[in-house]
């Protein structure tokens, strides 16, 4: 028997950065979801996916993620902050207190980052995602891609000049994110050969998920 999904009870704080992400998924796509809430926020997700491709699904959720933060002050991090040991930390601190709303409960964790020049180095920059909510609820492997860890991916290690890595887990969703870890190519990873996930409501029997690559 599978496990009986999580219930969560969205405080004020919550409730607040899912109605701020829906309105502005709901601008970008020109619709709104009928659903309210965390669910009203998956749905509108769902909806980025019908008649896009893999791409276009992370370029979407990209404005989206700029559209949140005013392009001076993206410009201002992204110029004057490096991804030194303690910069990386406090972004990985920030992330446990800013992103469980969409998560789920998270801590912060001492992982090995290795630099570009090769270089390797234990820093707590890492964030362990328990049950990741967003993956639990979709039950989608996709979405969990191409609108979760390459946007954020790209958002961070682009536009903020901090370069983050993200794993999900498929069997237990949990999933970690280093701060400071450079991201390596999809193909390369388990996440581009993920088959579909048993609840998906578009589940293919395919050996990989369409919807990452398609």
């Amino acid at each position: 028997m599978s496990e009986p999904p999580t219930v969560y009870h969205d405080n004020w704080f919550d409730r607040l950065f899912i109605w701020i992400f829906s309105r502005k998924i709901a601008k970008a796509l020109g619709q709104d979801s009928p659903y309210p809430g965390y669910e009203g926020f998956v749905d509108l997700s769902q909806k980025i996916m019908q008649g896009r491709n893999a791409e276009e699904q992370q370029a979407l959720v990209g404005v989206v993620l700029r559209s949140l933060i005013p392009a001076p002050v993206l410009w201002t991090i992204r110029t004057f902050s490096r991804p030194i040991p303690l910069v990386c930390e406090l972004n990985a601190w920030f992330a446990t207190q800013l992103f469980e709303w969409l998560v789920g409960p998270c801590e912060v964790r001492s992982v090995e980052v290795t630099s570009p020049t090769g270089k390797t180095q234990m820093q707590r920059s890492g964030v362990h995602i328990q049950k990741c909510r967003y993956l639990e609820q979709s039950r989608c492997v996709g979405m969990c891609v191409n609108m979760c860890k390459v946007p954020t991916q790209e958002f961070f290690t682009q536009d903020f000049g901090i370069p983050v890595t993200l794993t999900p887990n498929f069997e237990d969703f949990s999933c970690e994110m280093v701060f400071g870890q450079i991201p390596p190519p999809l193909e390369t990873e388990q996440a581009s050969q993920q088959p579909c996930l048993n609840q998906c409501v578009t589940a293919s029997t395919s050996i990989v998920c369409p919807k990452v690559h398609g």
